[in-house]
């Protein structure tokens, strides 16, 4: 499907609206992770407003594309992105990580029904959703026109069980299959070249008999062409590697593996607010 220039528009509008409401998600709970969040706002909003097949006044509904979000800890983006399509109110979202509330610190399928996972041990989410595609596969055969997208960060890739799952993966065939890698290249204790190199990450995903894309994790057109492109491939999983900006659109945040996993206090919340909102006033100018 291609992207228009007004859609183009619509969809960088709403990535950057989907990062200041998780900013202010993150200020007034005074917990979470904000640097995954902050780089996954462009790859949630095409996903949710152009590519995956879900319905928000219907979240069971039988024929919607599933999303399993491996790397729990980003749900803040998740979430915000959930709510701005009308899952909802965007007013819960400052709910977020407080006691009693819908929105915990990792996704709760049980306190969230329109959630396909819950997530939070990282390594988990990519066995879940082979698993997901297989008994699609088993229902449905081949002409099944549902997708199966799971979303992994890089730093989780040092877990072994991600390869285990990419193996049965390739084995099986899994054409509905499509995985989402974050190469932003930070993960908590610092960078993931330092702490456990990664490199190549495309030939180990092509010696599992993954069809492999790398884009701009933050270039709308790009995300969207390679969700399509996924769809074409027949005979294998198709991985996405989007290499990205860690804390995208805040300056002060950008490629810092410190703000992994920790929230702005209020003086660096607005100040990440002001930078956003700057950028949302760019974004309508430079298309007027």
């Amino acid at each position: 499907m291609e992207i228009t220039d007004e859609k183009l528009i619509e969809l960088k509008e709403r990535a950057n609206s989907i990062r200041i409401s998780l900013i202010e998600a993150l200020i007034t709970a005074g917990s979470g992770h904000t640097a995954g969040p902050l780089d996954m706002a462009d790859i949630f909003t095409v996903l949710f407003f152009h590519t995956l097949k879900h319905n928000p006044k219907k979240p069971d509904w039988p024929e919607r594309d599933r999303l399993v979000l491996s790397n729990g800890h980003i749900c803040p983006v998740l979430y915000s992105t959930m709510a701005h399509a009308g899952y909802f109110p965007i007013e819960e979202l400052k709910t977020l990580r407080k006691f009693g509330s819908r929105l915990q610190g990792h996704p709760h399928r049980e306190y969230l029904p329109m959630l396909e996972t819950s997530s939070g041990p990282l390594g988990s989410g990519l066995s879940q959703a082979v698993g997901m595609a297989l008994a699609d596969r088993i229902d449905h055969g081949l002409t099944s026109q549902r997708r199966i997208y799971a979303l992994l960060s890089d730093g989780e890739l040092e877990c072994g069980q991600n390869w285990e799952a990419a193996m049965l993966a390739g084995k099986e065939k899994l054409q509905n299959l499509t995985a989402i890698v974050d190469r932003n290249s930070i993960q908590i204790d610092g960078y993931t070249e330092d702490v456990m190199p990664l490199e190549s990450v495309s030939d180990k995903w092509r010696a599992w008999n993954w069809h492999v894309i790398e884009i701009d994790g933050h270039n709308i057109e790009e995300i969207a062409d390679a969700f399509e492109t996924a769809k074409a491939i027949f005979g294998k999983p198709t991985v996405i590697i989007a290499h990205t900006i860690a804390g995208k659109g805040v300056p002060e945040f950008e490629r810092d593996y410190r703000w992994h996993g920790k929230p702005p206090n209020k003086k660096e919340g607005e100040t990440a607010l002001k930078e956003l909102r700057t950028l949302g006033g760019k974004i309508k100018s430079e298309h007027q």
